[in-house]
């Protein structure tokens, strides 16, 4: 939405008479705006841009040990504004958001103005700092201003690039940490029944709590990846056409990082899916489950019958495609194809009515992996304990629900030991309770 020139001039205004009612008690005062050329000050672009100087500053000043003591925001069509007062020398404040003017992801659209207590603004040169450049042609950007050197539009295209890479480098690199973020817990909920956690490594003897660290690190690129595909692509199913070989490559660091250990097969097909859903989403769908899970959907639409086109019996090699055939289980793509009904339904409600009931994020956990292990086809299971073991698997986890909605930790103790003793893993529902936790991530993420 454009604004006219006394709509901006009346904003000015406001802003100043803001100052001088706040200034005056002995403290600094910073004035933070987005420098944005031609008549459209707002959007949800120059929003995230706004939110990401915001944040930065907010955390800057932390690190630094300076305390925040008054914060208020202005966000009009007139523009993104706030003010803040800290308890800190002037030259200090004003190095440090020199400093992000100069460096930061969408620093040389930043304007935040450092002034004394006296309402007296600190000049960049005090610190010897050089001016601020143009955006355009690197000059001095006073300089171009004056002699409009540049047209609005020219400034406007290279000002939406910035913001845009910018939010595809901020947006994909906060989608992989809390993918990461996920695999850890997901490992570090204990205890597990069958699974690696802090306690044991399960009905495994090939990996342990420290394999599963090393597999989450080493697919860090690989999911900050995921997400910029899905941004790119041009439809859904083009996404996931081109996550393939990203997780084929994806897959063979986790194997250099474990020495050869399948840790993370499933969860690169899963949390990849996801990653990219995020990338096609704009940042504020992804607080919202149901619609990051639909777009999940989208992608994975077909994939089962496509897959297992032509399978026979003949020509069937791994123990999915045998079990699709021989009792019809779909696994971690017909999860995909109907949007993770497992952690929709069951994981996501199961972990955050835990999290009511005043339990922590590692009770909640392993309620959410039991919830959807009582109600899902795991394939491991099928694959160690055959039809027979996966159905009486379930039956007890059920049973245990039944009767400890959130089971202590002395029930989930003996059955762990039980699912050792019957050699069970449940390996794909741990999986989807990594999902589960990004969800539930991405959901607080939304409330800071």
């Amino acid at each position: 939405m454009e604004v006219s020139l006394m709509e901006m001039l009346e904003a000015r205004e406001k802003r100043a008479m803001r100052q001088r009612e706040l200034l005056g008690g002995g403290q600094t005062m910073v004035c933070f705006t987005m420098n944005i050329a031609g008549p459209v000050k707002n959007s949800p672009l120059i929003s995230g841009g706004y939110a990401l100087g915001k944040r930065l500053l907010r955390e800057q000043l932390e690190v630094a040990g300076l305390k925040v003591t008054h914060f208020e925001e202005v966000r009009e069509k007139t523009g993104n504004e706030c003010i803040l007062l800290v308890d800190a020398e002037p030259l200090t404040v004003k190095a440090i958001t020199a400093e992000l003017e100069d460096f930061a992801p969408v620093g040389r659209l930043f304007d935040m103005d450092v002034l004394r207590p006296d309402g007296r603004k600190v000049d960049r040169q005090e610190l010897g700092l050089p001016g601020r450049k143009c955006l355009l042609c690197g000059e001095s950007a006073q300089v171009c201003a004056r002699s409009r050197r540049h047209s609005v539009a020219e400034l406007q295209e290279k000002t939406g690039a910035i913001l845009r890479a910018a939010a595809d480098e901020a947006d994909s690199q906060e989608a992989a940490r809390l993918a990461c973020q996920a695999l850890l817990y997901e490992v570090a909920a204990t205890p597990k029944p069958g699974l690696v956690d802090r306690e044991n490594s399960g009905s495994h003897r090939d990996m342990d709590f420290f394999t599963f660290q090393a597999s989450a690190a080493a697919l860090h690129p690989y999911f900050t990846q995921c997400v910029m595909i899905g941004r790119q692509a041009a439809s859904p199913e083009e996404t996931l056409r081109q996550l393939r070989l990203p997780g084929k490559i994806a897959e063979g660091e986790m194997r250099r990082a474990t020495g050869g250990v399948n840790t993370h097969k499933g969860a690169i097909f899963s949390m990849g899916i996801l990653c990219g859903a995020l990338g096609r989403l704009e940042r504020r769908q992804w607080s919202d489950p149901d619609r990051v899970l639909a777009e999940c959907a989208a992608m994975a639409k077909g994939i089962v019958s496509r897959d297992y086109e032509g399978l026979t019996p003949e020509n069937a090699r791994t123990s999915g495609q045998k079990f699709y055939l021989q009792y019809g289980v779909t696994g971690v793509r017909g999860q995909a194809e109907a949007g993770f009904p497992a952690v929709r339904e069951a994981g996501l409600p199961k972990l955050e009515a835990a999290l009511t009931a005043g339990k922590n994020i590692n009770e909640a956990g392993c309620a959410a992996l039991l919830a959807m292990l009582a109600h899902t086809a795991d394939t491991n299971m099928l694959h160690r304990g055959g039809p027979t073991g996966m159905q009486e698997a379930s039956e007890k986890v059920r049973a245990l629900l039944e009767k400890e909605p959130f089971p202590s930790r002395a029930s989930l103790e003996a059955l762990d030991a039980w699912f050792i003793r019957k050699n069970l893993s449940p390996g794909g529902t741990a999986d989807l309770l990594a999902l589960t936790y990004f969800l539930h991530f991405l959901k607080e993420a939304d409330n800071e």
